[in-house]
């Protein structure tokens, strides 16, 4: 059988394009953007703040949880969602080393 097509690349370029695939869905950075803003753990008012289905909004959540971005907990029938601070940090720390690579000289086409 063949390789699986991530395995062609280094755990670094992966994170990056997994960490890319949170900001590639506007609902996923308004979500991250609202918990910063009220830097605290959001328990079902994303549906209100947000404007999206409890369903689509539920969605968006998983794909954040899975990529480790943010974090749950259960508080009676509610999940509680705040975002994963050494996560976010590491994540912060892989995309600036990736962002800050310079060209050295103009001489491309």
């Amino acid at each position: 059988m063949g390789l699986i097509k991530t395995e062609k690349f280094s755990e670094s370029q992966n994170q990056i394009a997994l960490f890319a695939k949170a900001f590639g869905h506007p609902a996923r950075v308004a979500i991250i953007q609202h918990l910063f803003k009220i830097n605290a753990c959001v328990c079902g008012d994303l549906v209100e703040e947000i404007g999206l289905a409890q369903p689509t909004i539920s969605q968006h959540l998983k794909e954040l949880k899975n990529l480790g971005l943010i974090q749950g907990t259960i508080e009676g029938t509610s999940v509680c969602y705040c975002i994963n601070k050494d996560n976010w940090t590491a994540m912060k720390t892989l995309l600036n080393d990736f962002f800050n690579n310079n060209l050295d000289s103009n001489t491309c086409c």
